[in-house]
């Protein structure tokens, strides 16, 4: 397994996103910038089943703590960040 620390453009990580996670599970790390500025890692999981586990429980016990907002539908283009031309 790899222990790689890669930095990435938020841009470049939405292009490649499928390709970044096959290298992440390969042990691969990415840092996501946006204009310079880091906003984002990006990880292989945890080795250990228990530590994986107890990630996920609290991910999911911290999301049923926030409030569902409705948004109503969208579409593709509005999903993804442009930037003012």
């Amino acid at each position: 397994v790899c222990t790689m620390n890669k930095i990435i453009s938020a841009a470049e990580a939405n292009r490649r996103f499928s390709k970044l996670l096959k290298e992440t599970k390969k042990g691969i790390s990415y840092t996501i910038t946006n204009h310079g500025e880091v906003v984002a890692t990006l990880n292989p999981p945890a080795a250990n089943d228990e530590d994986r586990e107890r990630a996920w429980k609290e991910m999911l016990a911290d999301l049923r703590k926030k409030p569902v907002h409705n948004i109503g539908p969208w579409t593709r283009e509005e999903l993804y960040e442009r930037d003012p031309e």
